[in-house]
């Protein structure tokens, strides 16, 4: 069973989560907070899995408590629950250790998905997020040196790894990046955990804002 916080300052849309996620057979609620300080509060107790986490709520939002959370429970995995607009914690929530960002009003079947891929060491953005994360990186590029990453360790990279590295930033999972490839899920994640280990990245969803901010170089190493 998977074990799921649900994190949100609207009591209506808590006790809807809890009603869908909670027909899920291998899903089980293990606790409801309405802000960041009450998820920090009952962690040691409920001990989830994952959680799902607002972003706007009072007293702790849900950006500073991804923070909190992936700093004293790194094997949290923590999936952002965002309205559109909500463009200033894209990357901050990723880069503080969130493993997927989704759109509120998601079908269950997509946020089953979601809870299910993070458990297994996935992760993802929802794709019109992806957009607007790959233009907000883009913009953010040209003010900055391309990549901290020493060239020597991108010149270890193959090109098979760099088109990995490509589908991750345009918001692929492992299995339509093993579809498009023709690999199995479990060679993909291989591929992945050697590329985190080589760029010095945490996880999934770090390459995937390494990758979008380096989109120039991403592109030339597709094509070596």
């Amino acid at each position: 069973m998977i074990k799921v916080m649900i994190a949100d300052d609207q009591e209506l849309l808590r006790e809807s989560l809890k009603i869908l996620l909670s027909s899920q057979d291998d899903i089980e609620i293990a606790g409801l907070a309405a802000d960041g300080e009450e998820v920090l509060n009952l962690i040691p107790s409920c001990r989830p899995d994952v959680i799902l986490m607002d972003v706007r709520m009072p007293q702790m939002n849900g950006v500073q408590c991804t923070k909190e959370v992936k700093e004293r429970y790194p094997d949290i995995q923590v999936i952002v629950l965002t309205t559109f607009d909500d463009d200033d914690y894209i990357y901050d929530a990723l880069k503080y250790g969130a493993s997927s960002y989704l759109l509120k009003g998601v079908s269950l079947d997509e946020l089953h998905q979601a809870i299910v891929t993070v458990v297994s060491g996935g992760g993802g953005i929802h794709p019109d997020i992806a957009i607007k994360a790959m233009r907000m990186f883009s913009d953010m590029a040209k003010n900055q040196v391309e990549s901290e990453t020493a060239a020597d360790e991108l010149q270890h990279l193959s090109r098979t790894e760099w088109r990995i590295i490509a589908k991750v930033g345009n918001g692929l999972s492992n299995r339509e990046i093993a579809a498009e490839l023709a690999f199995t899920e479990g060679t993909v994640r291989n591929y992945i955990s050697v590329i985190l280990d080589k760029l010095s990245l945490r996880d999934r969803t770090q390459l995937a804002i390494w990758a979008l901010q380096n989109q120039r170089l991403v592109r030339r190493g597709s094509q070596i």
